[in-house]
């Protein structure tokens, strides 16, 4: 009896340990499908990011022998390049490997891209005395916002809106200095203005994608936890990294030697320039055509029988301001000479020397005079 039941109890355990190995075997096997299948989807995923990573890092690199006139523009949009590459990286390294360290930098760094695109067009139009100020206005913003989402202790769930109201910002700047045409990009070389004009189009389209995208991921995290996001990361990679790639072959021949001059040519551009300036300021003196409020730079360009590009070089070569400020420039003199010799009102005074609005009558009146109109007149 007692043999019967140690028999019967060894036949117990056997089956036991065989089905043990059964329901081991296919855990295991399940466990490598399953693997399997996260090493497929990451190999999907993965290494676009990463590769689209170096390829915008090599754009950079190569952006910086760019010689398009204005060395501000090419630094700029090798910083836009570079920030597309870290960014792209840090993408591959948080939904690839699962890296969620990297979310808070990966979330904040695309409040740069519209910036660095805007500056970096905007260099070329821009004169040099207000595009430093511009640059710590534009970027001071970001690294704010940036600075106030790492330090926050509590998410911000509103930080992909103002990501969308940044890039929706910067393509509405972007049209605005696109829509003035190659004329106004005083800073470009003459023989590369169309071409720049026509990549600052293409620099909207850019920013028109990544905003798209940037919607969709962030609908999916809303409305789906962000179930689809790799899936959806790794359709965003494949158009941007062939438009990298179609880029990195264009590249090479936006690239020319170094515009090198001679003494004697750099002279001759100078001479020009402080001509066509003195036309300009003989032509204003004689005729005041400067108290017109309707005056534009396409007016007076005709009436020096030249093109508004020529006239907007040699005002901000010689002056260091744009035809807009060199124009106020004598407005304001004649404001201050009212100011100084009748007892006329402000308002008038404003209306007499081809100002329109209050607000810009006396901005540029503190700009140039660092005071205001009623203080001049009792200082004087």
């Amino acid at each position: 009896m007692r043999d019967t039941n140690c028999s019967a109890a060894q036949t117990g355990i056997s089956q036991s340990l065989e089905a043990a190995k059964h329901v081991l075997k296919f855990d295991l096997g399940q466990l490598k499908r399953q693997r399997g299948h996260m090493q497929d989807t990451a190999l999907l995923v993965l290494p676009l990011p990463i590769m689209t990573a170096l390829l915008g890092g090599a754009i950079a690199a190569l952006i910086l022998r760019l010689d398009l006139g204005s060395r501000s523009a090419t630094v700029l949009f090798a910083f836009l390049f570079a920030l597309l590459s870290f960014s792209s990286l840090l993408v591959g390294l948080r939904f690839g490997y699962g890296l969620e360290q990297v979310v808070l930098i990966q979330r904040t760094s695309p409040l740069l891209v519209g910036p660095l695109l805007y500056l970096g067009f905007a260099a070329f139009v821009i004169p040099k005395e207000r595009f430093s100020r511009a640059v710590l206005l534009h970027l001071s913003i970001a690294f704010i916002v940036i600075a106030i989402v790492l330090l926050s202790p509590r998410p911000i769930y509103a930080l992909d809106w103002v990501i969308t109201l940044s890039y929706l910002f910067y393509l509405v700047g972007l049209w605005r200095l696109w829509r003035r045409g190659p004329d106004y990009l005083i800073h470009a070389y003459f023989d590369v203005s169309q071409r720049v004009s026509n990549w600052m189009l293409r620099g909207m389209v850019l920013l028109s994608v990544i905003l798209l995208f940037d919607t969709v991921i962030a609908l999916d995290f809303m409305l789906n936890e962000g179930r689809n996001a790799k899936t959806l990361i790794s359709l965003a990679s494949i158009p941007f990294f062939i438009g990298l790639l179609a880029f990195i072959f264009v590249l090479p021949s936006m690239m020319s030697a170094p515009r090198a001059k001679s003494e004697a040519l750099l002279q001759g551009e100078r001479d020009n320039n402080v001509k066509l300036e003195h036309e300009a300021r003989e032509l204003l003196m004689s005729t005041q055509l400067y108290l017109e409020p309707d005056l534009s730079v396409q007016r007076l360009s005709r009436r020096l029988h030249v093109t508004v590009r020529a006239l907007s070089v040699a005002i901000n070569r010689t002056q260091d301001m744009n035809v807009s400020q060199y124009v106020n420039r004598f407005r304001m003199e004649h404001a201050a000479d009212l100011l100084r010799g009748t007892d006329e009102s402000v308002a008038k005074v404003m209306a007499q020397s081809g100002f329109l609005t209050r607000s810009n009558f006396y901005r540029e009146f503190q700009r140039v005079y660092g005071c205001s109109p009623a203080a001049y007149r009792k200082g004087k």
